[in-house]
């Protein structure tokens, strides 16, 4: 099962491995109490991509287009992040976004739900 949960959010029940998911850290939240078990970076939103979309809900639709297409060079790490799953049950990603709609995380989400392993 894969979860998406705002890093600021307090930790749910059944959450069993957590990785934040975007390029830059949170703020206001130390490394020591952030709560999660990895940080990977690389899958987040290339700079341009992240920084064009700003969580403009009215791109949203070509957001969701455009991470896709990044997400297709990133073969190795939507593995690892589908054996995380698969090892712990429950996979959390953790993101830093007001906006729990249009975010990375819920793109990764759909993206991972529909990845076959081979």
């Amino acid at each position: 099962m894969i979860r998406i949960r705002r890093i600021y959010d307090p930790e749910e029940t059944g959450e069993r491995y957590k990785v934040l998911i975007d390029r830059l850290w949170p703020r206001g939240i130390s490394k020591k109490n952030a709560g999660c078990d990895e940080w990977m970076r690389e899958i987040a939103p290339a700079d341009g991509l992240r920084k064009w979309f700003a969580h403009d809900p009215g791109k949203w639709e070509q957001f969701k287009k455009l991470y896709r297409n990044e997400l297709i060079q990133k073969q190795e790490e939507l593995r690892r992040l589908k054996l995380l799953e698969n090892l712990h049950g429950t996979l959390t990603l953790l993101f830093a976004a007001k906006d729990t709609v249009h975010n990375n995380a819920v793109v990764l989400k759909e993206v991972l739900q529909e990845y076959k392993i081979s």
